[in-house]
């Protein structure tokens, strides 16, 4: 089959990049399209895919769905010329596309509706299949839902073993602490009235943490001055590495956090959403890798920092928690394979006896 891939974040190369591979692999045909980010590009080029570039997103409402018009119109005329079978992602393209189209569309999905609304009414009924985890409540016919998160399609252990390597490349050595620090601009269309960390509690955190070990810095756009001496400067595919080894993880990033808590770090996260999103509240309510601020209660993730840096054997605790998440998770990427490689055919399997399919995926 001829597969396409549309990535609209950075996050999302990593998301599908084993299963391209896989699919490669087993002789599919890959197709990758992707906006004009940089580190998106970036990424893919160092995993060897070729791709095509979509226009840069824009930031007003306005933008974006004059963008959206665009990407459909391109992402239509691609799918035509290169006779593509399925399309696969997260973005609202891929649903449109196959409504006008004899192109069949499989999104995934990890956010909720009431997260999501523009998604809930403009993009999931054009799709013919939505596969999401399972802490996500969607009853709808054509969503499958997996017990497993997006994250998992790279950092389940079966895919993922970090490089110690990357330490020396910020003057670190194995064990030493050290803290990671992500900040986000909320510029998407579910972020508006969406907000994260002030300039004054992200000096307040460094401050906090500067007794304990070294801090370092990621940013999704320019960083504070202020911060600037912080700011981390390695290989977009290196972060996930460099992240298995830190302390303790921080910010108000959606994507992040949930990383650092797959891979057994203590994570605080700081913004609107908290409390708001299934996947991020069942690692923090069901399995303790995760704990969710509001921004006016900015002074309790203070309060939890203190707790958590005084807390003895702390890597070991979250590692036997990191365990328990993993026990009772699959292994996504070859949930994905299999259901891709299949489709439709596996689509209606799995809506027949989905426990015996999940656990084939089972470590």
């Amino acid at each position: 089959m001829n597969i396409l891939i549309d990535i609209g974040h950075p996050a999302h190369v990593h998301n599908y990049r084993n299963l391209a591979a896989e699919l490669q692999q087993t002789g599919h045909r890959v197709i990758w399209t992707v906006k004009d980010i940089k580190v998106a590009q970036s990424l893919l080029k160092h995993y060897g895919f070729k791709f095509i570039v979509l226009p840069q997103k824009k930031d007003s409402l306005l933008g974006k769905i004059l963008n959206q018009l665009q990407y459909d119109y391109i992402l239509y005329r691609i799918c035509k010329r290169e006779k593509v079978d399925i399309a696969i992602g997260s973005s609202a393209t891929v649903a449109h596309v196959s409504a006008v189209s004899r192109v069949k569309s499989i999104v995934f999905d990890d956010d909720d509706d009431n997260v999501q609304p523009l998604v809930a009414r403009l993009v999931k009924p054009f799709v013919n299949t939505i596969l999401s985890p399972n802490t996500i409540i969607d009853k709808r016919s054509s969503t499958v839902l997996y017990p497993g998160y997006h994250e998992l399609s790279y950092l389940h252990p079966n895919r993922f073993n970090p490089d110690p390597k990357v330490l020396a490349e910020v003057g670190l050595t194995i064990g030493e602490p050290y803290f990671i620090m992500r900040f986000n601009v909320f510029k998407a269309h579910h972020d508006i009235g969406v907000n994260g960390l002030s300039l004054d509690q992200k000096l307040r955190l460094v401050e906090a943490l500067k007794p304990y070990g070294k801090i370092f810095i990621t940013t999704e756009r320019d960083i504070e001055p202020e911060l600037k001496q912080h700011q981390l400067s390695i290989a977009p595919e290196k972060i996930h590495s460099f992240m298995a080894y830190s302390t303790m993880f921080l910010g108000d990033s959606q994507t992040m956090t949930q990383e650092a808590a797959e891979l057994g770090v203590p994570a605080l996260k700081c913004n609107s959403f908290a409390g708001r999103l299934s996947v991020p509240n069942e690692l923090e309510k069901k399995y303790g890798l995760i704990f969710s601020y509001l921004p006016e209660d900015f002074d309790s993730m203070l309060q939890k920092l203190n707790e958590l840096l005084a807390m003895p054997n702390l890597k070991d605790e979250w590692q036997q928690r990191r365990q328990k998440m993993l026990n009772d998770k699959i292994d996504v990427t070859a949930f994905w394979m299999w259901f891709v490689d299949n489709y439709p055919d596996s689509f209606s399997i799995i809506k027949v006896k989905p426990d015996e399919i999940f656990n084939n995926f089972k470590s």
